[in-house]
């Protein structure tokens, strides 16, 4: 290769460099100028008129301020002198120009870096969020809350979208950060060398949510893979807490994350909360109250000074916090065992609390049980019934199994959706109950007309599901907001009560739907954030939910107090924890409904964790939480 060519190379190659190898070029020209112009002078012995001849180091810096400032020409005097530093001052405007071109350039360039979200994140013992969806609001404002006693709380954010739409959004969604500080960058978490930017290794917590798009749990399960098998991993083990939408995927996700991923079955967790809400009303509100940082939550809690005594006579040992089920070593939890339980020392107490240091237990029996105003447990029989399914969405087919569990033979269910093969999509739904009958209606549940057609008056309870397969959660809460106020004009003109709950997409609306005076709301996305929340805190909690939803195990249940304890005077809550125990049951709060057409139940009406001394007036219409085997 001739030399020129090997010139032209190397220069080809240092101009690869970007704008830094630019500005020592445009720098080189300036100051290569400078000098030969500076060195001629010298040589040449010219100089300014009337001055005479400059040395080499004059000459130098005049030919330098010239070839970087075009101002000092003009006063040059002298034609020899002008005719050297004029070309010099030309050739320095150009370079220098151009010099400042480059500099510009770079600096907007590394402004644009910067606005993408592209450098390290250099944090500790921050949480991280992998993923954007519309959950991800209710997820940031539930952690402001719970690190609102941390130093320097952190929230690291980061998804395939532009850093700079990510902080607008979140700033007019989740205004009220207190302390915490939100970092945005833009990268794919299924990335290995983009997951580094966040700084997992160095992370409290990870919570992945299910992104919007298709195969969300395929993305999801993918960025699990790249954080446990990543080749600059920590040792110690993450805490990592995912949303899997379709159950189906979740036995590929444990096996991918083990024991370092907390999965949240978004649809089964849904799909049980709605059948259990349509079935005890006022759940939701329960839900949301044991979820929510604000409040009280659960608490694995150690009491050495219990150990051989029973679970029935354990829950009598505390009167701030509530004892609701015990947790094996392993991890395995179990809400509202046999009384008769034993408690031993590989066992820690599960219980619902404001705070772990309001745990005090009192081996002192309480005395302010008054066991003449417990009623004695009455048999009630199952009805059969008539339940009405409004809409569809991918949760429905569980929703239908799920409810066929507590369903009466003889009872009838019906679901109505504008589905072309509605019939075709249930043929293969499993029903569990014995007797249940399953029909379907194609119709449109926006129709006044369509819905009359239903006989509305003949049910007992009645489910609207959010459209959120096919519309946007605005678009999708507007139709189940037109549904319940179809249904409600229809029930109050046919004279009966009948129980309405409703599936909303966004929390937004939840005010806007209490005018269709619906007896519940579930709200699907706050749900699903408040558990992807609590479980990048609490490593116990998805165990203590999923035996809480299990259909072999307790379930939540709102019963009237009045089968309690007798509603003459003010009683205890030692005296309806007493009452429960009694019938192998768990109580841990009260409901109390608001003034309202057909006695609503309002969520501010939910008591959980009361105080156990305070003595109460209780009313017909007041409900006691307790755990139960439906």
């Amino acid at each position: 290769m001739s030399w020129s060519a090997r010139l032209r190379y190397s220069f080809d190659k240092s101009m690869a460099g970007g704008t830094v190898a630019l500005m020592g070029w445009l720098a080189l020209v300036v100051l290569s100028l400078a000098s030969a112009a500076g060195l001629f002078l010298a040589l040449t012995h010219i100089g300014p008129a009337g001055s005479g001849p400059l040395d080499l180091r004059e000459s130098l810096w005049q030919a330098t301020m010239r070839a970087i400032n075009a101002g000092p020409v003009a006063g040059d005097q002298g034609w020899s002198y002008r005719a050297v530093m004029l070309p010099v001052t030309l050739i320095g405007i150009v370079a220098f120009s151009a010099l400042i071109g480059v500099l510009s350039a770079g600096v907007d360039a590394q402004i644009e870096r910067l606005r993408k979200g592209r450098s390290k994140v250099l944090e500790q013992d921050h949480t991280i969020i992998l993923n954007w969806s519309s959950s991800i609001f209710d997820v940031i404002s539930e952690l402001v809350v719970a690190n609102q006693n941390q130093p320097r709380p952190r929230i690291v954010i980061m998804a395939d979208k532009d850093k700079v739409e990510m902080e607008d959004e979140i700033a007019a969604m989740a205004p009220r950060l207190g302390r915490t500080r939100i970092i945005c960058r833009r990268g794919a978490p299924t990335d290995l060398s983009d997951l580094g930017i966040v700084s997992p290794q160095q992370s409290k917590s990870v919570i992945i949510l299910s992104p919007e798009g298709d195969e969300p749990d395929a993305q999801v399960i993918k960025t699990i893979l790249a954080l446990i098998h990543d080749p600059n991993r920590r040792t110690e083990p993450y805490r990592i807490s995912a949303e899997i939408r379709d159950g189906a995927n979740g036995d590929v996700a444990r096996v991918v994350g083990g024991s370092e991923v907390q999965l949240v079955l978004a649809d089964n967790l849904l799909s049980r909360i709605v059948v259990q809400t349509s079935r005890q009303l006022g759940l939701s509100a329960v839900f949301s109250e044991l979820l929510d940082f604000e409040g009280c939550e659960f608490y694995a809690h150690p009491c050495p000074e219990l150990h051989g005594e029973t679970f029935g006579d354990a829950i009598q040992a505390f009167n701030t916090s509530a004892l609701v089920g015990l947790s094996s070593r392993d991890g395995k939890v179990q809400l509202n065992p046999p009384m008769d339980t034993i408690i031993t020392p590989d066992q820690t107490l599960v219980l619902i609390a404001e705070d772990d240091s309001a745990i005090v237990s009192s081996l002192t029996r309480s005395p302010q049980i008054d066991r003449s105003v417990i009623q004695q447990p009455r048999a009630r029989p199952r009805p059969v019934e008539r339940t009405l399914i409004l809409g569809w969405n991918r949760r429905g087919p569980n929703i239908v199994t799920e409810l066929s569990r507590y369903l009466s033979p003889g009872s009838r269910l019906v679901v109505a959706a504008k589905i072309p093969d509605l019939a075709g999509t249930l043929a293969d739904v499993p029903l569990i109950g014995d007797g249940v009958v399953l029909e379907t209606r194609v119709i449109d549940t926006c129709s006044k007309a369509s819905l009359e057609t239903l006989d509305i008056a003949a049910c007992n309870s009645i489910i609207v599901l959010a459209h959120s397969d096919q519309l946007s959660a605005q678009a999708a809460d507007t139709r189940t907001l037109i549904t319940l106020l179809h249904l409600r004009e229809m029930a109050d003109r046919s004279g009966r009560h009948i129980n309405i709950v409703s599936e909303m997409a966004d929390i937004r609306n939840r005010e806007l739907a209490a005018v269709t005076r619906a007896d519940d709301f579930v709200v699907s996305n706050k749900l699903i954030s408040l558990m992807l929340a609590q479980a990048s805190e609490n490593p116990h909690i998805l165990a203590i939910f999923g035996d809480l939803l299990d259909e072999a195990g307790s379930e939540i249940c709102l019963r009237p107090v009045g089968d309690y304890v007798s509603l003459d005077g003010p009683v205890t809550f030692f005296t309806i924890a007493e009452a429960a125990r009694a019938r192998g049951e768990t109580a841990f709060g009260y409901c109390r409904p608001r003034d309202g057409a057909h006695g609503a139940t309002n969520p501010g009406g939910v008591v959980v964790n009361p105080r156990k001394s305070e003595a109460l007036d209780y009313r017909s219409g007041d409900r006691v939480i307790v755990l139960a085997v439906e």
